[in-house]
Order: structure tokens, then C-alpha cells, then sequence
């Protein structure tokens, strides 16, 4: 081949090096998009403070929370995922009746980010022979959370108010002033 053609066929075509770098920089653009949609968050109603209610909840799991809090927290007050443990929130996100009321099925991917965070935020329950609670009455883990409190015998989570105040905003740290630090 003559050099004018060389030189016309490598106008014709980008370099091979010119073309990956666009690749790359194209996918790097999209991973970057795809991290800051993945961590967006919407607890714009609870203090930031407060986030951690029982622990601390990292920042990848806050949208399974406010997922959480939207879908349960319109009809009851939002109970921490640590008062029952990872097995019974598995039972009670697959169940469609909820306590004895039919609700429509919680779809995905919202119910894989809800099944995250309450998967990271409960405890699993520790004997192989131990029976999943159903109810936080009796959930060991519950009370644990709650030495030294004399529960009433019908344990009802419409209660929690009456010893935390601001249970509505999330906020299970808040007690009345009746109890001591």
C-alpha cells in the first residue's frame, strides 16, 4: 500500500486507544450515576441523629428504612428490627396477612431493600430449637431491650408511646421523663 493511503484508511478509523478510552470513560460516568441513585436516601422526617434508633444503620441500608417506615409505619408505629429476630421478619414480609388484616404483596425491588435492612438491623436467633416469635411479646430479644421494665400482660406495640414519645418520628431512644438515664 502507498503512504496516501495509509494515511487515508487511519483518518477513517479512530485509533484503537482513543476508541477504549471513551468506553471507559462512558462506563466509569455510569458507575458513578449508578452509586449516587443506590445510596439516595428519602428519611428526610427523621433526625439523623436518630437513624441509628436502636444501632446504627449504615448508609446503604437507609432506603431499605425509609422503605420501611413507608410501608409499615402508615398503619402502626415502626417497631426496631431488633426487637424480633431475622427469622421472623422473614415470615412476616412473606406473609399477606398481616396480624389477621390481607395486605397487597410488597413487590422488588422495594421488598429486597426492606428484606436488607431488616436482615442487618435484627438479630438471628441463636438456638437451633428456639421458636420463632410471631409477636414481640415474645420475642426474647425484646426483652432484653427492656430490663427491668415490668410489661404489661397484653403487650400491645400501640403501648410504646406511653414510655417513648416520639416513637412516631422512629425515635425508640427518647423515653418519658418518668424514666431515669
Amino acid at each position: 500500500m502507498s503512504r496516501a493511503n495509509l494515511r487515508n484508511r487511519s483518518r477513517q478509523r479512530p485509533p484503537l486507544f482513543l476508541l477504549l478510552l471513551l468506553i471507559f470513560l462512558w462506563s466509569t460516568s455510569c458507575g458513578w450515576v449508578m452509586a449516587k441513585i443506590s445510596t439516595a436516601t428519602t428519611i428526610s422526617q427523621i433526625d439523623s441523629e436518630l437513624i441509628s434508633n436502636v444501632d446504627v444503620v449504615p448508609q446503604r441500608y437507609r432506603l431499605g428504612l425509609s422503605l420501611y417506615l413507608e410501608n409499615c409505619a402508615t398503619c402502626h408505629v415502626a417497631v426496631p428490627p431488633q426487637v424480633l429476630p431475622t427469622e421472623s421478619w422473614q415470615i412476616i414480609l412473606r406473609d399477606s396477612q398481616h396480624y389477621g388484616v390481607q395486605l397487597p404483596p410488597l413487590i422488588d425491588p422495594p421488598r429486597q431493600l426492606i428484606w436488607k435492612y431488616l436482615q442487618v438491623s435484627s438479630r438471628r436467633k441463636s438456638q437451633q430449637d428456639e421458636r420463632i416469635p410471631y409477636r414481640i411479646a415474645s420475642s426474647r430479644y425484646f426483652k432484653a431491650l427492656h430490663p427491668k421494665v415490668e410489661l404489661p400482660q397484653q403487650l400491645n406495640i400501640k403501648g410504646c408511646i406511653s414510655c417513648h414519645p416520639k416513637v412516631t418520628n422512629f425515635d425508640y431512644r427518647t423515653l418519658n421523663s418518668e424514666w431515669p438515664d
